[in-house]
């Protein structure tokens, strides 16, 4: 496993499949179905819940339950106000940037298919040079080409529907994958990678393996917070993205100094079980995988979070991948970070035995 390439032709095929395919919050299950087809050969069976987190379970008769888990949402917009001259103001679904989105090409998704947008803005020759407004959310708004209000409800359009963006995978530079969505695409992708890799190498885990692919997390950790009360595992190991903060203006003082190329990135937060913690960083040691530091404040803001503080708490650990431009249409990572995150993850279940409780006890 060490120095194997674990990223094939067919699971990348997939990843960028899946990236392009929009699964805003709220709107995740064509992307779950893609998800499920894809880890269907390398599962026992599945669950699902009713607002669309999807779980792929190895050894489902197991009491002993680990969970390896990534989200499945992208940000995106809202439909929030119609004027009377055809435009369309927005609100967010998640942690939209409305520095980004002028004169962006929009999806508005509607009972009729896509709708093409963009998002309009005044022209260089029209401002204030010496004041300029900058893009905010209630100066930011969306011209489908409609003349009126009328006309854009005729194009089945109405407030409440949900905008993403087109734009779709690229590789910069051979090992750069760029792509909005990312976030946390990439997650899903790798824990499916994980099973594939348990599946291809014949292990026969000791325990209940949960592939879980959530829902909401953008808007507060939410299909992850169901999801763990329906599972109700051991331990969880979370991954999600992180900063890289070696680009211009990120300030290391406050944010740390994590960057692409240089490894996953292991999690020091409250919400992070010391133990399981330790177990990952010894295993990345042993097996030469290399490795980055981060320390959280009061919370990870990921799934994490709500894993640990649920079910009178479960033992619980973040492996981050970093990623630069986070909640733009052009998030990057590093091909070595997607693949040094799979087998990390990968080679921490190998030393999970059924029944350790992690327990600062013991």
């Amino acid at each position: 496993m060490a120095n194997k390439t674990i990223i094939t032709k067919k699971s990348l095929d997939f990843f960028e499949e899946y990236l392009n395919n929009a699964a805003p919050t709220g709107y995740e299950w064509e992307g779950q179905k893609l998800w499920m087809d894809y880890l269907k050969p390398y599962v026992d069976t599945f669950i699902t819940d009713t607002y669309g987190t999807a779980v792929g379970v190895i050894n489902p008769e197991s009491k002993y339950k680990v969970v390896i888990e990534g989200h499945s949402d992208e940000i995106s917009w809202y439909v929030n106000y119609i004027t009377d001259n055809g435009l369309l103001y927005v609100i967010r679904n998640g942690g939209s940037d409305h520095q980004i989105a002028p004169s962006k090409w929009v999806n508005i998704h509607t009972k009729n298919g896509i709708v093409k947008g963009v998002f309009g803005w005044p022209a260089i020759h029209t401002r204030k040079n010496d004041k300029e407004e900058p893009p905010k959310l209630d100066n930011i708004f969306i011209d489908i080409g409609a003349k009126d209000k009328e006309e854009v409800e005729k194009m089945g359009v109405h407030v409440g529907c949900v905008i993403t963006y087109p734009d779709t995978f690229q590789v910069l530079n051979g090992d750069k994958f760029v792509c909005r969505a990312i976030d946390n695409r990439a997650g899903g992708f790798m824990v499916a990678e994980v099973a594939r890799l348990l599946h291809e190498n014949k292990h026969k885990l000791p325990f209940g393996l949960y592939i879980t692919n959530s829902v909401q997390e953008e808007i507060g950790l939410r299909g992850a917070e169901m999801i763990t009360q329906t599972i109700k595992p051991n331990i969880a190991i979370v991954t999600d993205v992180c900063h890289d903060t070696t680009t211009p203006m990120i300030e290391k003082k406050t944010q740390g100094h994590t960057e692409i190329g240089a490894g996953p990135v292991i999690s020091y937060a409250p919400a992070v079980q010391n133990k399981l913690r330790e177990r990952i960083i010894e295993t990345a040691e042993a097996k030469k995988i290399p490795f980055q530091r981060l320390a959280a404040s009061r919370m990870t803001g990921t799934d994490t979070d709500a894993f640990a503080y649920s079910n009178g708490g479960v033992a619980s650990a973040l492996i981050s991948l970093p990623l630069r431009y986070m909640h733009t249409t052009v998030e990057m990572v590093h091909k070595d970070d997607v693949e040094n995150v799979i087998r990390l993850i990968y080679e921490t279940l190998l030393t999970i035995k059924e029944g350790e409780t992690f327990s600062y006890f013991d």
